[in-house]
């Protein structure tokens, strides 16, 4: 069988030169290049091993990613979508997904992403342990581990604000999972949620709206965002809003509630994912933040110090036509 050896010997090139003719091409002129591929092509020499290449150079040409998450969120969820197209733009590395339930000592890669776990995560955990070059995104935020992400807690704070200055004082907050076991409903304590990315969001809004009633669902889904506006707006009938911590869950209480938004009841939503409703909403970077991941990952890979290993990146707030000033005679809530 033809190998990388002899494919060399006969066209008088180094291994090296018929391995960047596959791996690295544009270390090659193109006539060269294709020379070799042709020969290659010739003689049904498929290419470099991949196994033997690994354990030659110790590398494995992957990056774990740790998925709070079943798999098929990954590919739903339009924010985890943006986060990943993001994160691919690392060069010469592949991504190797590892979502909720699946061992990270056993993900055969180079390096790690962890994106958005609860306090005290044995993923997050698994991963440290195995002192491989690793970066956290969005939570938990203080790790010691390289951070990529924003700061939720004042991200929030335009949204609660713009209900304000409508004149909205009963307004009640919806929030995507805030706990790792699986709750749903009204949430009590909100200083005991272990996903400090929902909970600063929370806490956030609740330092400018006070102690406004906060409910909650495990999902993040069109379902369970409609039934929980549907909890919501029934314990508490007075609200003139509802400030939700997900775009999701904002689509689920203007669903729920059909065209009484804006002109009976206001509506904020959270991340920037979908301007197809005019949701007012604020607009975070989940591209860049999978970029700025990648970027930072591969120093750590190159063995060089990073510039900077925490970086929060910036939010913008887009006012939309979900947001209304109070109604004179506020109609109770369906």
């Amino acid at each position: 069988m033809p190998s990388l050896a002899s494919l060399a010997a006969e066209l008088g090139v180094s291994r090296t030169t018929v391995s960047n003719a596959y791996n690295h091409p544009e270390q090659l002129s193109r006539e060269l290049r294709e020379k070799i591929l042709a020969a290659a092509e010739a003689r049904g020499y498929q290419g470099p091993d991949p196994m033997a290449r690994s354990l030659r150079t110790q590398r494995t040409g992957a990056i774990g990613v740790v998925l709070t998450e079943e798999l098929r969120f990954a590919f739903e969820d339009r924010a985890s979508v943006d986060f990943l197209a993001g994160l691919a733009d690392i060069r010469d590395y592949s991504l190797t997904l590892i979502p909720a339930g699946a061992s990270v000592h056993d993900a055969i890669v180079d390096g790690i992403v962890v994106y958005s776990v609860p306090e005290g995560d044995p993923q997050l955990a698994g991963a440290i342990e195995r002192g491989l070059p690793l970066v956290l995104c969005d939570q938990p935020k203080d790790t010691g581990v390289p951070f990529v992400g924003i700061d939720d807690y004042a991200a929030i704070q335009p949204a609660a604000r713009a209900l304000l200055e409508a004149g909205h004082r009963r307004v009640g907050i919806l929030a995507k999972r805030m706990f790792s076991t699986p709750t749903n409903g009204l949430v009590e304590d909100v200083a005991s949620a272990d996903l400090v990315a929902q909970r600063a969001r929370v806490e956030g809004a609740r330092a400018l709206l006070g102690d406004a009633p906060v409910v909650t669902r495990h999902l993040n889904d069109p379902d369970s965002a409609a039934d929980g506006a549907r909890e919501l707006l029934t314990r508490f009938p007075d609200l003139t809003a509802v400030l939700c911590t997900t775009d999701s869950m904002a689509l689920g209480v203007m669903e729920y509630c059909g065209g009484r938004v804006p002109h009976e009841l206001s509506v904020t939503g959270f991340d920037g994912i979908d301007t197809r409703y005019g949701l007012t909403t604020v607009r975070q970077p989940n591209r860049l933040k999978g970029e700025t991941a990648a970027v930072l990952l591969r120093s750590l890979l190159d063995g060089r110090a990073s510039e900077r290993e925490r970086v929060l990146l910036e939010t913008t707030f887009v006012p939309g036509a979900t947001v209304a000033r109070v109604p004179r005679a506020s109609s109770p809530a369906r």
